[in-house]
């Protein structure tokens, strides 16, 4: 061999080494990346070159771009147990699962149930995005892409309280929708809805957004609200983990879309489609999306930790109201009024207490109780946030450090006694029970339970729309037979929530939590 050739290999051999070294270090160096990180990298390296739409409604190169990065979801199920429609236009798992719809009692399937919605492709790699709902008790996960390659999924993490659920599949080099910032987005911007609705393929909606910061209830299973989500009443202040701060938007959303990706005009992925509200169970414009700058949180809690790490700040609220205004002499327009603050929480160790009025976060003007929730949703235990409050008219401004859940749970129970004694408890329910029989248990395929024989006007029950009939099969965790094991469930209560389990009259599972004080 010629010495240009000896050398000519040389270089080739070295180079190579150089490359495999590097890319070696550079997948290593991803790993350890968050998503929205990961993504600052792929898409350096894979520019989109789409451009806004904004003045010219034109958007063929944002539909280009984020349509092969939106996936069909299909879910398999072996067995469905009985469940009660209950004509609610906010029936999350009706509207979007794909499920028969109608009321009555709905029997268990013998065959394999099947259904479906959509989900985002967040990196290249193979780690989807789409909603708690859509996977939830799935015994198979089925992923096509929109060039009709199939993968089926592991499921890395859920969380009911977001409705947010991260999937992998073993594919690679994949189609990424880019992730933009939800914070940017404003009421009146066009946006584009993804997802393969009513059993149909790829398909994508326009319009604009309507509304941030909504709270519709719809996480909060089973918790009940006065009045009505979209005017008309005050709000229920009910304590809840749920996080809800929906993009609303009339883009055109149905069956199948949840978990399917809500851009902005320049195929950025502002939000994931969870929810429409619909009188008749299909779109009567108005839709909700979960925004994604929480969505990049929870993601990223599933790699790196395996399940979501919720900061608290320890305090009970709720939104003021004219009402509520007028009762406690308050001027304040936008804040939260402070009811408690839990004992060893944040908010107690740095001076919150009862009565405050809690008006910004980081900065940011508190107008509703999605705005608190869903900044403190983005933040981990450890984490610190600014809060300013009024006390007496006059403002302050402190510094909390999240605590974790543990420590709230270790707060609330450090006593050993519930936050109400379980007679008193039991009596503001306002109502009457008598130990279900043993045919009636066998009838419902139930274990426990006692029936609800009356209900009296005043009563929390009465409040809750609980109807007589209904089989509470559990309070607070425990199998409840009789009416003493209702009042000791009841005496298990933490944070004046109670939660209790049943089967309803007509034979449809029910699940409510509600405060004791109302």
């Amino acid at each position: 061999m010629n010495k240009v050739g000896l050398t000519l290999l040389t270089a080739v051999f070295g180079g190579a080494v150089a490359l495999g070294g590097y890319k070696l270090i550079e997948n290593k160096k991803l790993d350890g990346m968050s998503f929205e990180e990961k993504q600052k990298v792929y898409f350096a390296n894979n520019p989109t070159g789409v451009m806004s739409s904004t003045g010219n409604p034109d958007f063929t190169q944002a539909s280009a771009a984020v349509a092969p990065g939106v996936v069909h979801i299909k879910t398999t199920y072996s067995r469905k147990g009985s469940q009660q429609s209950q004509g609610s236009p906010f029936d999350m798992f009706e509207e979007f699962f794909g499920m028969p719809q109608g009321g009555g009692r709905r029997q268990m399937q013998a065959q394999p149930v099947q259904a479906s919605g959509s989900g985002v492709i967040i990196s290249d790699d193979g780690y989807i995005v789409t909603n708690n709902h859509v996977v939830e008790d799935a015994d198979k996960i089925e992923v096509v892409l929109t060039d009709k390659r199939t993968f089926e999924a592991k499921l890395i993490g859920r969380d009911p309280n977001t409705d947010i659920a991260l999937l992998k599949v073993a594919g690679k080099g994949l189609p990424v929708v880019k992730m933009g910032n939800s914070d940017n987005v404003n009421v009146g911007e066009w946006v584009l809805a993804f997802g393969y609705p009513l059993g149909l393929q790829s398909t994508v909606t326009a319009g604009i957004v309507s509304a941030t910061g909504r709270d519709i209830g719809i996480l909060r299973e089973g918790q009940q609200q006065r009045g009505n989500p979209f005017g008309g009443g005050a709000e229920q202040p009910l304590a809840s983990s749920a996080i809800e701060s929906f993009i609303q938007t009339d883009a055109v959303i149905n069956k199948g879309n949840s978990g399917g990706a809500l851009t902005n005009a320049s195929g950025e992925l502002i939000g994931i489609n969870s929810a429409i509200a619909s009188p008749t169970g299909v779109y009567a414009g108005y839709g909700f999306a979960i925004p994604v700058n929480l969505v990049k949180k929870i993601a990223d809690d599933f790699v790196e930790f395996g399940n979501v790490k919720r900061g608290y700040i320890g305090v009970s609220y709720v939104p003021i109201t004219s009402e509520l205004a007028k009762e406690k002499g308050i001027t304040e327009i936008n804040g939260l009024y402070v009811e408690d603050a839990v004992a060893g929480g944040a908010a107690e160790a740095a001076g919150i207490k009862k009565g405050d009025i809690l008006t910004k976060v980081n900065g940011k003007v508190i107008t509703g109780s999605p705005v608190l929730s869903e900044t403190i949703g983005r933040l981990r235990p450890g984490d610190k946030v600014n809060i300013t409050y009024k006390r007496e008219g006059k403002e302050k401004q402190v510094s909390l450090t999240l605590k974790g859940e543990e420590s709230l749970k270790s707060a609330s129970g450090a006593s050993g006694k519930a936050s109400k004694s379980a007679t008193e408890i039991y009596n503001k329910l306002g109502a009457s029970f008598i130990p279900a029989s043993a045919a009636k248990k066998k009838e419902l395929g139930v274990n426990s339970g006692v029936v609800v024989t009356q209900v009296n006007r005043g009563g929390i029950f009465d409040y809750f729309g609980v109807e007589r009939g209904l089989v509470i099969t559990e309070i607070n965790g425990k199998a409840v037979n009789s009416v003493d094991d209702v009042e000791s469930a009841l005496g298990t209560t933490q944070r004046n929530i109670v939660r209790l389990k049943g089967v309803s009259p007509q034979g449809g599972a029910v699940q409510l939590s509600f405060p004791v004080e109302y």
